[in-house]
């Protein structure tokens, strides 16, 4: 890939247009519909466009690690909000809540039990399809 595909890449990838990215890169306006759409279809451009997108996407979005952080520091007030003021504590409250969630330290778990005591048993009967007419009349 030469400097020009490489500067059509990067304008494409700011623009997601073939025919500007194209003409930005220096191609001429004649032409440039025609390369762009060439420059698209070219296997090294599309890998180099992918990897630029994905590291884009990466620098973007917070990680796992970074969420965990985050909470993490306002669980503990360590985070002081637009204001200048201590972390107020139903965010903290909040953020811990959040960790606990994510650690599955708050599991809830509902027993339910019989008359007697025990564990309920459930006995579903399962519908006899075979049967003939005359059958279900003599059950009733």
């Amino acid at each position: 890939m030469n400097e020009r595909q490489k500067a059509f890449a990067d304008y494409y990838i700011e623009c997601l247009n073939a025919t500007e990215a194209a003409k930005k890169a220096g191609y001429s306006n004649k032409t440039a519909h025609v390369i762009g759409s060439e420059n698209l279809s070219k296997p090294e451009i599309k890998e180099y466009i992918k990897e630029r997108l994905a590291t884009k996407e990466k620098e973007r979005i917070a990680s796992q690690d970074e969420v965990l952080e985050r909470l993490t520091a306002i669980m503990r007030g360590e985070v002081k909000d637009q204001l200048g003021l201590e972390t107020p504590v139903k965010d903290m409250v909040k953020a811990a809540e959040l960790l606990g969630k994510r650690y599955k330290l708050f599991v809830e778990k509902h027993e339910h039990t019989g008359k007697d005591g025990g564990p309920l048993v459930y006995e579903i009967k399962k519908p006899n399809f075979n049967r003939s007419d005359s059958d279900v009349e003599s059950d009733n």
